[in-house]
Parts: C-alpha cells; structure tokens; sequence
C-alpha cells in the first residue's frame, strides 16, 4: 500500500507532537495554547530559510569546486552551514516572538519555547523528507522513517534548542554577562548538533551510531536537569 500525501502529514507530525507533549508538562505554569501554536509554526517557517542556505551552499561547492581538503569542507557544512544556521534561526524565532511577550513570565519558558520553535522546526524538514518521496513509501517505510526520526532528528533538534535555551535562561539572572552567556548556549548547541550530523553523515562503522547515541543520552539528562535547577532558582 503506497501512502497518500494526508497520511504523510500525519507521520511528520507525529513525532514532533510527541515530544511537544512531553515538554510540555515540564511546565509548572502552562502557556496558551495559543502562544504554544504560534511559536511552533513561526519554527516551522524558519526551516525554509535554512533550507535554501544550505542548499545554496551545496550548490556553491559543487560550482566551484574549491581546492581544500573534503574534510574542512564536510565541517563546515554541518557545523556551520547547518547547525548554526539552525540554532540561529530557531533562536530567532523565540527573540522575536516570545521573549518580549507577557507570556513569557519566567526563565524556565526560554527552554519550553525554544524547543517548541524546534519541534516546529523538525516538523518542516520532515514534511520535506517525505514529500520529496512523491509517493512511493509503503506504510511500514513512512512508520519506520516517522520513528526514526522521532529517536533522531527531532529529538536533537528540541535537544539542542532546549540547552540554548537553558543559557538563555541563565542570561537573564546574569546581566552583566548577558550575551555571554547566550553565546556560549549557541556555542554548544552548534557544536553538539554538528557534531551528531558530522557522525552520521561522515564517519564510519560503530562511531557512526555511538556518537549520536552519547549526545542525546547527554542533552536528555542535561535538559532534565536544567528544567529542574531553573525552577529552584526561580522559586
């Protein structure tokens, strides 16, 4: 049975609803839903300026063939091309949208909306993987790509976004090192992003699959923890 493009929806967004839930209940005074469904599209259009950088770059390679070592080239691909321009615009969307909004009242919402921008975010580029399939997917290759994806990709990116937000959050209790501390969010939110990517994409045999493994056990105990030491903080 080949799958129609409704039931496509349905499986790009699946994964990114799950682990919205999820988060969601880590919040001790829940947002609107409205604000909830408004970050999480203004993620969703972010993914399309990224895409068109990085297809943009892909394409500048292949043009013009630059005469350095595939190695730095694949680097700066993933780490810059890719996951700082992501974290860069994911951010963005919870500066312009939600930080000087009365909805955002405490430091733990930084983490809440800058995963929610993610999840919106994951929910685009999966959009995008199984539209470019036309439709060809069986139902048991969209269930297990949806899955994937679900363990992969979208939870890195809330992962990733969510420690960002967590030194967001840390920047409003430290004003005098304000945009330090934010940088340093971005810093290894770039870093542990491109690094996940670099892994899958470029290294061979066991690495390949044990570097991706160790990151997201590592964020997902990190954001536990920051979730919880923002509240002691603010309580």
């Amino acid at each position: 049975m080949f799958m129609s493009y409704p039931l496509y929806l349905i499986f790009a967004f699946l994964p990114s609803i799950i682990w919205l839930l999820f988060y969601l209940r880590k919040d001790v005074h829940p947002e609107s839903k409205g604000m909830i469904v408004k970050i999480f599209f203004y993620g969703m259009f972010a993914a399309l300026p990224a895409a068109f950088i990085e297809f943009g770059f892909s394409k500048i390679i292949v043009r013009f063939g630059f005469d350095i070592p595939q190695i730095l080239i694949s680097l700066f691909y993933w780490f810059l091309a890719v996951a700082l321009v992501e974290e860069l615009l994911k951010y963005l969307v919870v500066k312009e949208k939600a930080l000087s909004s009365p909805e955002f009242d405490e430091p733990v919402d930084a983490m809440l909306y800058m995963i929610i921008s993610a999840l919106g975010f994951a929910t685009s580029e999966n959009i995008l993987i199984f539209w470019t399939q036309g439709t060809s997917f069986h139902f048991f290759e969209t269930f297990l790509v949806s899955s994937l994806r679900f363990l992969g990709a979208t939870f890195l990116h809330a992962l990733c976004s969510g420690i960002f937000g967590y030194f967001l959050a840390l920047s409003f209790f430290e004003t005098k090192k304000r945009y330090k501390t934010t940088l340093m969010g971005l810093a290894i939110a770039t870093f542990l992003h491109g690094l996940y990517n670099f892994s899958i994409m470029e290294i061979e045999e066991n690495l390949k699959f044990i570097i991706p493994v160790i990151i997201l056990a590592t964020l997902a105990f990190a954001i536990s923890w920051g979730f919880k030491r923002l509240r002691k903080i603010y309580n």
